[in-house]
């Protein structure tokens, strides 16, 4: 088989299906394919069991600087308005309270000013500064058992989209679909990529794929492909496996607890199921493991490949695990593997969100977690909190931990402008149309209607308006 197409696209976990979707949906690109190596879509890091499914804002992780909430407050309008605009049903998504809680003084001080003095409560017009008697109402598990002298503080908001991030991109790829110019290829694995005189090529096990444009958005192996092309040569990888412990229904919606800004995974939190509200999962513990999917030790030698055998990759990992901060971290959640005594040392951390919570309430999540890869400069010998984007001669490599979900339909919009950039100027992206279909749905607060009354809505527990303001300004 040899296939031609003006855009391929590698790797159909969320990030690859929404430029699918985008790109078929708003672009004028003749033909666009999509090639996943497993038997379906979504089906390793965007499976819901993968991840924390949590749509992030930037409103309750309190390791974001106001820099990046601005940022990724804007992706996550954009894929919260694909979901109210296509999952009336909420087959993809639930919609629930969302907080992050701040136990005695130190940490409400800390949350008062974040959300007074550092912009926070600006920036989100429906998040809400909640007592001790407020957050009760909203989780009673929360204050329940919990000494009453102890000072309790929480940011609040309705707009706690817990997602499905498989099924999302399963949608994303049935609404491309629908156009004539869109194929789809899953059990089709890459096995090289090489430019060519007229684009690339792309080796699969199933045959050749010449393309004009090329994006690989294949999760960690990204920089494993683009390192065949030599880009990305000062980075490297460090696989970090998340796991979570599960309990029965405790909370009503997501409680996260203070982050520490120097750590680049998600502070532990408790949230209920997306499909089964009578679970709580807690987690996510955060272990480095040597390979680039879960459970797989075929990719081992995939990790190998990234991280180089170099002396640079070697000193830059010693730089970052040195941290004074990191290495206790890294250490601590080791220990959260082992049978019995993980359980007793992650109980803490379970009892902060939910005081009443004992050892028997808890069990360690078989089948849950991912591979979430952050990235490393060997030049700078750091770690870099953030997504990736290698872009080169007509082609894009998106390596994408967290946020990455969350801002994927903002990583396709600046993807689908560039896609039609590098095919030149018969080629457009109709951002106008892409923001209907999208942002545009996104519901806004609005403190008065128009008889001056507040506008409030109970299915989302909070204040909001069911008409659309106009969306923000691009960042």
């Amino acid at each position: 088989m040899s296939e031609s197409h003006d855009l391929v696209i590698v790797g159909g976990g969320i990030s690859g299906a929404s430029l699918l979707y985008t790109a078929a949906k708003f672009t004028d690109v003749g033909s666009i394919a999509l090639v996943e190596k497993e038997s379906e879509v979504a089906a390793i890091n965007s499976h819901h069991t993968n991840n924390s499914q949590t749509l992030h804002f930037g409103d309750i992780e309190t390791n974001y600087t106001l820099e990046k909430a601005e940022e990724v407050k804007e992706g996550a309008e954009l894929l919260a308005g694909y979901l109210e605009n296509h999952d009336p049903d909420r087959e993809m998504h639930s919609k629930r309270s969302k907080m992050v809680l701040a136990v005695g003084d130190e940490e409400t001080d800390q949350l008062e000013a974040r959300y007074h003095d550092e912009g926070f409560g600006d920036l989100f017009p429906k998040l809400d500064v909640l007592e001790r008697e407020a957050i009760a109402d909203v989780e009673p598990k929360v204050v329940e058992g919990r000494d009453p002298d102890t000072d309790l503080r929480a940011l609040q908001t309705p707009d706690g989209y817990v997602v499905d991030y498989g099924r999302t991109a399963k949608s994303f790829v049935e609404q491309a679909r629908e156009e004539a110019n869109v194929d789809v290829y899953t059990d089709t694995e890459v096995t090289d990529i090489a430019e060519t005189d007229d684009g690339y090529a792309i080796d699969t096990d199933g045959g050749r794929f010449d393309a004009d444009v090329a994006v690989v958005a294949a999760g960690s192996h990204s920089l494993q492909m683009a390192k065949e092309l030599g880009y990305g040569e000062d980075l490297v990888l460090l696989p970090v496996a998340g796991s979570f412990f599960l309990a029965e229904d405790f909370l009503n919606g997501k409680v996260y607890t203070l982050q520490m800004k120097k750590l680049p995974f998600a502070a532990v939190h408790g949230d209920a199921d997306v499909h089964d509200d009578s679970i709580t999962r807690f987690g996510p513990t955060a272990k480095l493991v040597p390979t680039l999917e879960r459970g797989r030790l075929s990719t081992v030698s995939d990790f190998l490949d990234v991280f180089g055998l170099n002396v640079a990759s070697f000193l830059s990992y010693a730089n970052v695990l040195a941290d004074r901060v990191l290495l206790p971290y890294v250490l601590r959640n080791l220990v959260y593997d082992v049978p019995e005594v993980g359980r007793r040392a992650f109980l803490p951390h379970v009892q902060k969100v939910v005081p009443s919570a004992d050892l028997e309430d808890i069990e360690r999540a078989t089948g849950y977690g991912g591979v979430r890869p952050q990235i490393v400069d060997t030049s700078e010998k750091s770690l870099d909190m953030g997504e990736a984007k290698l872009t080169g001669d007509g082609v894009i490599f998106n390596i994408t931990p967290s946020p990455g979900a969350s801002t994927c339909l903002k990583n396709a919009m600046r993807d689908a402008n560039q896609v039609v950039e590098f095919l030149g100027d018969d080629y457009e992206f109709d951002e106008a149309a892409f923001r209907e279909a999208t942002i545009e749905h996104f519901p806004r607060r609005r403190d008065d209607d128009s008889d001056g009354r507040a506008s409030e809505s109970a299915d989302d527990g909070g204040e909001r308006d069911d008409a659309v303001a106009t969306p923000d300004a691009d960042d």
